[in-house]
């Protein structure tokens, strides 16, 4: 994944919105961890940080199209840690919840962190939060079992399995995933239904090995 700056946001960004984003990250790189706050004063955990706020409303500020690179951005100024980014996906919309998940690779949360956000997001139908849970930190992070269902996840939910990080690498010689996609095409065919372009070619990287 791409490492977002502020340069390399799609497109350009208006007067005000570069003023409010210059802002807001001067504020998230202030509350990072070693960085001061408005006269050193603790905030209480209850009572949001200004860059949290900011992370809520970066869509209204920047544009929904540049919504996620900013609020990765501001995850990564504010150097956000296990408890902030579960927090942020909780209690987030879904597209906060997106720009934590994507933001997970950057900040490379413990897996006790940050593979509970992936599992959550995959239990749900929202094509754009699956998509960005299968990016590089859950190639990196999940188990072969939770990456197999993760994968039929896409399929079932028409994510393209482009999304999938690492695809080639992990479903290489993977004679267990190719026994679930292989039911998976069965059950479609069965029930009259098209089998997914993508099964096939996954299905053709798994009887390969590393040496062919």
């Amino acid at each position: 994944m791409t490492t977002p700056t502020r340069e390399g946001l799609p497109g350009r960004l208006g007067d005000p919105a570069r003023a409010w984003l210059d802002a807001a990250l001067a504020e998230a790189r202030a509350a990072a961890p070693g960085g001061a706050t408005d006269g050193d004063t603790p905030t209480p955990p209850s009572t949001p940080l200004a860059w949290e706020r900011h992370f809520a409303s970066a869509g209204r500020h920047c544009g929904q199209e540049h919504a996620d690179g900013v609020r990765v951005l501001l995850l990564r100024e504010a150097r956000a840690d296990a408890a902030t980014l579960t927090r942020l996906y909780r209690q987030g919309t879904a597209a906060e919840r997106r720009a934590v998940l994507l933001a997970l690779a950057h900040l490379e949360p413990a897996p006790a962190c940050g593979v509970p956000l992936i599992e959550d997001a995959l239990r749900t139908n929202d094509t754009r939060l699956v998509a960005a849970a299968v990016g590089p930190y859950a190639a990196a992070h999940l188990d072969p079992h939770t990456w197999r269902h993760a994968l039929l996840k896409c399929l079932f939910t028409g994510v393209p399995l482009a999304a999938a990080s690492r695809l080639e690498q992990r479903a290489h010689g993977d004679a267990e995933l190719a026994r679930m996609l292989g039911d998976y095409a069965a059950e479609r065919t069965a029930a009259g239904r098209p089998v997914p372009a993508d099964l096939h070619r996954v299905l053709a990287l798994t009887s390969r090995t590393e040496e062919s």
